[in-house]
This record gives C-alpha cells, sequence and structure tokens, in this order.
C-alpha cells in the first residue's frame, strides 16, 4: 500500500499551519501576481529566518515588493507585513490560548482527513486483492500484510500530529 504520499499531504498541512514561529514554508502557500502571471515567493525572493517570530523576504528584482507585500496581506496568514527600500518583514504574532486550541483542532482534523485517506486506499487494495481470485490462505495473507502496512501509516500519521501538537502548546 503506497501510503507516502499521504504522508506527504499532511506534512504540507501542517507545514500551512501557523504555530507562533517563524517558518518559511507557511509563505509556500502564498501566489503573486508578478510579470503577468501567478508565482510563488520563493521562486521570486530569499526568504531568511530574521528571529523566532519574523521572517526576512528579499525579492531579487525590487519592483516586486509591493506585489509580494499584498499577496502576504491578502493570504490572511494573521501575519503583520513591514517593507523597506530592500524587502519585506513579515512578522508572527505571538499565539493567544485560544487561537492554539483553534489551531490544534485544525491539526486534528487534517489528522482525520489523512486517516480517511489511508482507509480509502487500504478498501480499494482489499477490491483489488478480492477480484483477482486468489485462494482463501492467499488471500488472508494478503490482507494480512495489508492492515500491518495500514498499522504503519497511521502510526506515522500520529507521530506528525503529534509533533505538530508539540510545537503549538510549545
Amino acid at each position: 500500500m503506497e501510503y507516502l504520499g499521504i504522508l506527504e499531504w499532511l506534512r504540507n498541512e501542517y507545514a500551512g499551519i501557523r504555530s507562533g514561529q517563524a517558518t518559511p514554508a507557511i509563505l509556500d502557500r502564498v501566489v503573486v501576481e508578478v510579470y503577468g502571471s501567478p508565482m510563488a515567493i520563493n521562486q521570486l525572493a530569499t526568504i531568511t529566518i530574521s528571529d523566532s517570530r519574523s521572517l526576512r523576504i528579499v525579492p531579487w528584482d525590487k519592483t516586486v515588493i509591493n506585489s509580494i507585500d499584498s499577496g502576504v496581506r491578502q493570504s490572511n496568514l494573521g501575519v503583520s507585513v513591514v517593507t523597506d527600500s530592500e524587502g519585506l518583514r513579515v512578522s508572527f504574532p505571538q499565539l493567544t490560548a485560544e487561537n492554539r486550541q483553534t489551531l490544534l483542532k485544525l491539526a486534528k482534523q487534517k489528522l482525520e482527513d489523512a486517516r480517511i485517506k489511508v482507509r480509502n486506499e487500504r478498501q480499494k487494495v482489499l477490491d483489488d486483492i478480492e477480484k483477482r481470485g486468489a485462494g482463501e490462505d492467499e488471500q488472508k495473507r494478503f490482507k494480512n500484510e495489508l492492515q500491518k502496512s495500514v498499522d504503519e501509516a497511521n502510526k506515522k500519521l500520529e507521530e506528525l500530529y503529534h509533533k505538530k501538537e508539540s510545537e503549538l502548546m510549545g
């Protein structure tokens, strides 16, 4: 069973959940309209971590600073943006207890979505096993191997969740 794609999906979803710590990954989903087409910020600028709660964005072409600024502001990330002649500083506000709980619920929902994807994959494989018309012993062996794979996938998904949980609550 191929669950690596599901793990990668959950990693990407968790990268987009702001934890109060400055991380360039949160800007991965921000698309900026420049040169007549949408582009990701990391294709236009260098993004560095200034300190634990701020990022520095330095565009290679200074004429796109305003476009990046408006793109970050429109993305509703809950960050503040300050521009200067060299680039932008993106500051992450301190998370309140209420915000942490909301983000934790979101992380839990993403975990459940990933589990559903694993169950759907398992069902597809089970259907394939039954269609092959293999013997009873062979079907049982396949099903046991499949269950081990599902258990391993769920364990890794839980590990990702607990890592994000400690990041949010830390």
